[in-house]
């Protein structure tokens, strides 16, 4: 018998917040061949059982050498990865919510609280964030490096998710940097959480609060316009 990941009593809790849940979400997992990606099979299992544990959540594995066209649909460049959708008809609504990398140690909470989140079908931010995320017309990408032992990264890749769930231009990554050195070195990153914006265009060191994250935002994409 496989040993599982998660023990009774973190079990309990979880089922107890997730007793919370409103609309359906689904879990899409994007695995590798196993001599490509240390942690897909950890990262499978934990979704597994995850979902598991309430009947609003479901779970949908791929491999992305086997369905490459799929993984393209989701920009899904690297292994594990992780996308949160909800259904819609026969196809599902994705949000642009992202995870590269095992979500564990303190990222085990995103997960949970992106659950919550998309399950209410509400961001929960400010109105003004909300109106400045609606006046985009161009692409973003918010990518937030985490190691699972910072106990401030799920507050900053929450933030950056809440962003990606009120705009469809907007696409946020959690990236578990051990995981993904090169691409951590790549963005000079040397402490966590560290969000990096427009591939480079900007970043973000710590956990900010949602005004500075966004008036960063604003300074880029402005930069960039007046560059276009």
């Amino acid at each position: 018998m496989t040993e599982t990941m998660l023990d009774d009593k973190i079990r309990e809790q979880v089922k107890q917040i997730f007793s919370g849940l409103n609309q359906p979400v689904t879990v899409l997992f994007f695995g590798s061949n196993e001599e490509n990606c240390e942690y897909c099979a950890q990262t499978q299992q934990l979704m597994e059982e995850l979902v598991a544990l309430s009947d609003k959540l479901a779970l949908k594995a791929y491999n992305v050498d086997e369905q490459p066209e799929l993984a393209a649909q989701y920009h899904v460049e690297n292994t594990p990865g992780i996308v949160m959708v909800s259904p819609d008809g026969e196809s599902f609504k994705d949000y642009g919510i992202r995870f590269t990398g095992i979500p564990a140690g303190h990222e085990f909470t995103s997960i949970i609280r992106d659950l919550l989140m998309i399950s209410a079908r509400d961001s929960g931010l400010s109105k003004d964030t909300k109106e400045y995320l609606a006046s985009l017309d161009r692409p973003l990408h918010l990518q937030v490096f985490v190691t699972p032992t910072c106990p401030y990264c799920p507050q900053a890749v929450v933030l950056a998710h809440q962003m990606a769930m009120e705009s469809p231009w907007v696409q946020a990554e959690m990236v578990e940097a051990m995981e993904f050195p090169m691409l951590a070195d790549q963005f000079g990153v040397s402490g966590v959480p560290h969000t990096v914006i427009n591939a480079g265009m900007g970043d973000v060191v710590g956990a900010v609060p949602e005004m500075a994250l966004r008036q960063k935002i604003q300074q880029v994409m402005e930069a960039e316009q007046q560059e276009a």
